[in-house]
């Protein structure tokens, strides 16, 4: 998950390239797109998975989920909100 600022903004996606990725919400690569137009690109929350299944599988239970449990999630692996790409 992406934030733009510590309880601001998340966005939930799901890759298999987490660092490029990122990467290109920083740069604003699509400069139309939800991240762009929020500014949400700090890491916040991450986690990996055996297969893209079981990460497609969590991406849709994340979506489908209310934000207090993606809150919940964040500040259990990251309570300051701290971009975790500089951790990558």
């Amino acid at each position: 998950m992406t934030a733009n600022r510590p309880n601001g903004v998340i966005y939930t996606g799901q890759t298999h390239e987490l660092k490029d990725r990122i990467l290109k919400h920083k740069t604003k690569r699509y400069k139309n797109s939800f991240s762009a137009r929020y500014n949400v690109d700090k890491l916040v929350w991450y986690k990996e998975y055996p297969t893209i299944l079981e990460a497609r599988a969590m991406e849709k239970r994340l979506k489908k989920g209310n934000r207090a449990k993606k809150v919940a999630l964040i500040e259990a692996m990251n309570p300051e909100w701290k971009d975790l790409f500089y951790e990558l």
